[in-house]
């Protein structure tokens, strides 16, 4: 019995305990062992998250591409996990030990501090999960990973050790993002680029040879930098080989202000002629782009700053070599210096001593932490980096060759763009939650990477008697004995990018090193579905782990799917206010009206502006769906056990079957080419408007008829449809399907486990009814065929039907609409005539007379040679149908509103056309304002189109 409110509430938690009970979505099932395997890996998010837009967007799509293939009979893995998120975690707990007065990282010492960590993971690092699961993530939750359990973090070590040895890891001295306050290398995705006002300033550099005067331009080069702190470490002056105003300064070189060390001018493209004064200055140890210009051209790395962003010059050798004598009281009034106020100090200098030539205001973008919120240092340090362009290649190869496809397809643009031009990829971080690395300092500094420290041990001990540093029987005792080999090596303190173990999660998860049973069966995965933001950082490293490791892609599909943003096309952000909860969502309209929406609005390549009436409004599709099943059950609608579709004989039974059919391929394919909106639309418009609006409205009369073959044919047909469409929409709207599956009939066995879609067989209904008996008696292949023991109608298709009741909907359809168009109030009946119908063309109009007469509102329906006087004519579907409307609306009244209307939308038209010719609004207005504008005008556009297409048939009548 259906309750009579749909609330989902009530049954959400019901129906996700019962997907559980029964391991609905358990990859390996006993009836699914011979099954096509289809694998997805969650994108795994971070273990301190919770459920964001993002997403809900990214699950509710996998989702619908695993209920979809689970129905189709595929045994599916959708593989679920969180990733251990290195620097958001230690944030996590050491803003708890701060806030409990407890005392902090460094006094708990690195063990007892990881095991806090793991204390906190095990308390609270489930919530995403939780989230995921409301959401109605079908993943097979018993094979939850995590990026740090054992299994994984083998393959971590395995996969490091290897590189190193093949020559693939190496330890170097390179720029990277420091984050000055969490004090350690973040990668680029952790860098935002957030808009400053600042300054230009302009600096006179002395050319050697020549007596400084700021008055003599022939005396100085002038550089114009946003970063004067810098200054000090400069080790060059670039300029333009082609620009004319300094070609004869190449090759000499600047006296450094204020330091007194003589630099040389290169040229070099990197400097542009029309920017500032077209001379720049070159710190190689803090500017990404100057490093690699010094890189070219030779220049030293000078470094100024210590990890926490403070000038450090005293002890700096690198600094003191090549200072001029007489330098050393700078150093020390500016040693240890914080970067900011060292600016000021050093500007106020250079403004004293006549090398500040002027100062401009400048609006530029500055590299913020994300989660510092600090400005972010190029930094020079020793780190761990993977030769990146080395194994990018066969990952570039596998994109040209199809094997790898991104959707859409413009994504592998920005794919090769930047595998084209990787850089080496820096792999440490300095912190203490994650994986530490596998490498362990001798004395000497010698780095032994291995697995364990025992292997690493047994390195350095013959690496060292064989160097004589030890003798041969120390080397045995220490080996024997690990009391005496303390501190004999030490290992590296840092640990691992978090993108490295997740770069393995294709395969790691699947137990590889340790088994590859279930990686044979389930690598490579089918499909990665991800946003474009992760491109560089997680779909590329992944591609190149999967190839260099598996000898093959870890997914020959990746879809790209877009941001979601407000309803205005702003950019979600806590700052803006504007952020939507989709929690929140789940619990005022439930998770099955956020998933449609989400998957109805997915277009491929376009973002997702999200209100929240769009929700609303789905919500109202499943309050639909949920009134047509119980209007079948109060009318008796009930499938008999054989029931065949495809033999019934009511035209209008006929016509259902033929629409159920085209609407399931339409969705098929679409899902089938992850055109997830357009598979959400056609199931949509099947439902409301075919099902609900049509077919229920058009079976009325013989449900409410007379016993007999075309009322129970009916009252099958019925029940028959509503079971397709409950299949039609479960990938997307899993709970509500789930709940009427159950409630509508008795059923053996999940909607979740059931059949999408049978190709026609070919078999009896007697062969079919033993198939049933058959399948009763056997528990495992009983929940798949009692779920639908229908004979298949997949290839079904009656054009005859369509023809006959389509014409019928589009002829009610066409009227309704002309009448809204002039103003007829629904009281009003207006006559219809067919104008030189054919014969069968009057039989089936007076077939179908009292539907047509009770939905367009007609009093009568006539027929005419021709249009009689004051007649609107319809042409529907090549036939002319027409409402003699003389004498019950005013044409003149009529034309002149439609004109008026008219004149409104041209003008709605040529405001948003003055607005989006013009190239400052245009470049200068924020994306969503424009695109509103668009919008508009679209608008716009489609009102001026009726109004001139009403005008038009007013001009018909006769």
């Amino acid at each position: 019995m259906i309750e009579k409110t749909y609330q989902p509430a009530d049954i959400e938690a019901r129906i996700a305990a019962a997907w559980e009970s029964e391991g609905a979505f358990k990859a390996g099932r006993p009836e699914r062992q011979d099954a096509e395997p289809y694998t997805i890996v969650i994108p795994p998010p971070n273990v301190t998250g919770s459920l964001h837009m993002g997403h809900a967007l990214n699950n509710t799509l996998q989702d619908v591409l695993c209920r979809f293939e689970r129905m189709r009979g595929r045994d599916v893995l959708w593989q679920p996990g969180t990733d251990h998120a290195g620097i958001a975690t230690q944030m996590v707990v050491e803003r708890q030990l701060m806030e409990r007065k407890e005392p902090g990282r460094r006094e708990m010492g690195r063990e007892a501090f990881l095991e806090r960590v793991w204390k906190w993971k095990a308390e609270s690092g489930g919530t995403i999960v939780n989230q995921l699961k409301r959401l109605g993530a079908s993943c097979d939750w018993s094979r939850e990973r995590f990026t740090m359990d054992e299994g994984l973090s083998e393959a971590v070590i395995k996969v490091f050790v290897q590189l190193y040895r093949e020559g693939l890891i190496y330890k170097d001295k390179r720029l990277v993002n420091w984050d000055p306050k969490l004090l350690t290398a973040i990668s680029d995705l952790e860098v935002q680029q957030v808009e400053v006002k600042g300054n230009l300033w302009h600096l006179r550099y002395p050319i050697e040879g020549k007596t400084f005067n700021p008055e003599d331009p022939t005396s100085f080069i002038v550089v114009a930098t946003t970063r004067p702190e810098t200054m000090l470490g400069d080790s060059g002056v670039a300029v333009n080989p082609a620009d004319e105003r300094y070609i004869h300064l190449i090759g000499k070189n600047v006296v450094l202000p204020l330091v007194g060390r003589l630099i040389p001018i290169v040229g070099d493209e990197y400097s542009d002629p029309e920017k500032g004064s077209g001379a720049v200055k070159i710190t190689p140890a803090h500017d990404f782009n100057d490093f690699e210009v010094g890189n070219r051209h030779g220049l030293a790395r000078i470094s100024i700053l210590d990890i926490e962003g403070k000038l450090a010059l005293a002890d700096n050798e690198d600094y003191a070599r090549g200072l001029p004598e007489g330098a050393s009281q700078l150093i020390e009034e500016l040693h240890g210096m914080e970067r900011f106020a060292a600016r000021k100090a050093i500007v106020q200098r250079l403004d004293d001593f006549g090398f500040l030539e002027k100062i401009e205001p400048n609006v530029h973008m500055v590299p913020h932490g994300d989660r510092s919120n600090v400005v972010i240092e190029p930094f020079l340090t020793d780190q761990w980096y993977v030769d990146a362009k080395t194994m990018a290649q066969p990952a570039i190869a596998a994109v040209r060759t199809g094997a790898t496809e991104f959707v859409p397809k413009n994504w592998e643009k920005t794919y090769y763009e930047w595998m084209e031009n990787i850089q080496p990829w820096c792999i440490s971080r300095q912190l203490w939650w994650g994986h530490q690395i596998p490498a362990w300092y001798g004395p000497d500094g010698k780095v032994f990477v291995a697995e364990t420290e025992d292997e690493a041990v047994g390195h350095a001990l013959g690496y060292y008697v064989e160097q004589e540093h030890i003798t041969a029987e120390q080397g045995r005792e220490m080996a024997l004995d690990p009391a005496k080999r303390e501190g004999f090596i030490t290992r590296d303190e840092d640990v691992l990018d978090t993108w490295f173990s997740s770069a393995l999660w294709p395969f790691s998860t699947l137990g590889w090193p340790q088994t590859d049973v279930d990686v044979n069966r389930y690598y490579p995965t089918n499909v990665l579905v991800t946003g474009f933001d992760i491109i560089f950082f997680w779909v590329a490293r992944m591609m190149m782990m999967g190839m260099h490791f598996k000898k093959d892609v870890p997914f020959p599909t990746v879809y790209i799917h877009a941001l979601v943003r407000d309803e205005k096309g702003a950019k979600m952000s806590k700052s803006k206010g504007n952020v939507i909860d989709p929690l929140n969502l789940i619990d005022q309209f439930g998770a099955d009206a956020l998933r449609f929406t989400l998957a109805a609005m997915a277009a491929q390549g376009r973002d997702i502006k999200l209100a929240t009436s769009r929700v609303e409004g789905y919500r109202n599709f499943a309050t639909k769906l949920w009134n047509a099943s119980r209007f079948a059950e109060m009318n008796e609608c009930v499938l008999p056990a054989g029931f065949d579709p495809t033999a019934a004989k009511e035209v209008l039974n006929r016509w259902i079957a033929h629409e159920t059919v085209k609407a399931t391929r339409e969705v098929t394919e679409a899902i089938e080419a992850y055109r997830f909106n357009d598979a959400a639309g056609a199931a949509y418009r099947f439902v409301w408007n075919v099902y609900c609006d049509w077919y229920l409205e058009l079976a009325k009369p013989f449900m409410m008829g007379e016993d007999g073959p075309a009322k129970a044919e009916t009252r099958a047909m019925v029940a028959w449809a509503r079971d397709e469409i409950l299949k039609l929409l479960h990938p997307f709207m899993p709970f509500i399907t789930e709940e009427l599956w159950a409630v509508t009939a008795p059923r053996d066995g999940l909607l979740a486990l059931a059949p999408w879609s049978r190709k026609a067989t070919g078999i009896t209904r007697e062969q079919e009814a033993l198939i049933v008996a058959t399948a009763a008696s056997d528990p495992i292949v009983a929940p798949i065929l009692l779920a639908d023991p229908a004979p298949a109608a997949a290839d079904f298709t009656d054009d005859a039907a369509e023809a006959e009741i389509g014409w019928v909907v589009d002829l009610i359809t066409a009227v309704r609409s002309l009448r809204a168009e002039m103003n007829i109030v629904p009281a009003t009946l207006t006559p219809l005539v067919l104008v030189a119908a054919s014969a069968e063309m009057q039989a089936r109009a007076q077939r179908w007379s009292d539907v047509i007469k009770r939905l367009a509102r007609i009093d009568n329906i006539t027929f005419a040679d021709k249009a009689p006087e004051g007649t609107v004519q319809l042409i529907v579907r090549g036939e002319v149908a027409g409402l003699p409307l003389k004498g019950l609306i005013d044409v003149a009244a009529e034309q002149a509103r439609l004109e008026k209307e008219l004149v409104k939308a041209e003008g709605d038209i040529k405001r948003a056309d003055a607005k989006l010719s013009n190239e400052k609004f245009v470049a200068n207005a924020a994306e969503e304002v424009v695109e509103e504008e668009r919008e508009k005008r679209a608008a716009a556009e489609g009102r001026k189109a009726k109004v001139l297409e009403a005008l038009e048939r007013l001009k018909t009548m006769s």
